[in-house]
C-alpha cells in the first residue's frame, strides 16, 4: 500500500511541476478530392502536418500508366475548363525549380510518381518544405494551393516546371 501512495504522490509531483510527459498535439489536417481534365472523380488526396513537414498520401484511379510530375500549385483552384491553368504555377516562392539546380528545391517540387496500367496511384509522400497552416509556406494561406498531377515525368531542372507537360489532374487542398 505504502509503495502505490509513494508512485501517486510522485505522478502528482511531477504533474504539478510540469515535469509529466506531453500529451501529443492534435495535428493540422487538410484533403483535397482530385478531378481529371474532363471534371470527373478520381480519388483523394490528404496533408498529414508532421513535427518536420507534412505527409501526403493519395488515393486515386483512372490515370494514365506512366511517370507523371506531381507538384503543389500556388492557388486553391482547379477550374477543368481552363486545363487547370486557375491553379496558378508551382508553389515556388523565391526558389527555382528542381531538385538537380542550384537554389532549389521549391516548395511546391516533389518526385515524380509512376502509375501502373491499372490507372491507380497510391503513394505516400513528403514534403519538408510546406506546412498545413504553420509559418513555412502554408497550403492553407490566403488564396489555398492545389496538388496537380502533368500528363510527362518532371525532368528535375527546366525552368520553371520542370517541363511536366500538360495538367492532367487537380484536387483544392481545403
Amino acid at each position: 500500500m505504502r509503495n502505490v501512495l509513494l508512485a501517486l504522490g510522485t505522478g502528482t509531483a511531477l504533474l504539478a511541476a510540469g515535469l509529466a510527459p506531453a500529451t501529443a498535439q492534435v495535428s493540422e489536417t487538410a484533403a483535397g478530392n482530385m478531378i481529371s481534365a474532363e471534371g470527373g472523380a478520381l480519388g483523394t488526396i490528404t496533408f498529414e502536418q508532421t513535427p518536420n513537414g507534412v505527409l501526403i498520401k493519395t488515393e486515386i484511379t483512372g490515370l494514365p500508366e506512366g511517370v507523371h510530375g506531381f507538384h503543389i500549385h500556388e492557388t486553391g483552384k482547379c477550374d477543368a475548363a481552363d486545363g487547370f491553368k486557375s491553379a496558378g504555377g508551382h508553389y515556388a516562392g523565391d526558389m527555382k525549380h528542381g531538385f538537380l539546380v542550384e537554389g532549389g528545391p521549391h516548395p511546391g517540387d516533389m518526385p515524380n510518381v509512376h502509375v501502373g496500367s491499372d490507372g491507380v496511384l497510391k503513394v505516400e509522400v513528403f514534403n519538408d518544405r510546406v506546412s498545413v497552416k504553420g509559418d513555412t509556406n502554408p497550403l492553407l494561406d490566403e488564396d489555398g494551393s492545389a496538388l496537380m498531377i502533368h500528363s510527362g515525368a518532371d525532368d528535375y531542372e527546366s525552368q520553371p516546371a520542370g517541363d511536366a507537360g500538360s495538367r492532367i489532374a487537380c484536387a483544392v487542398i481545403e
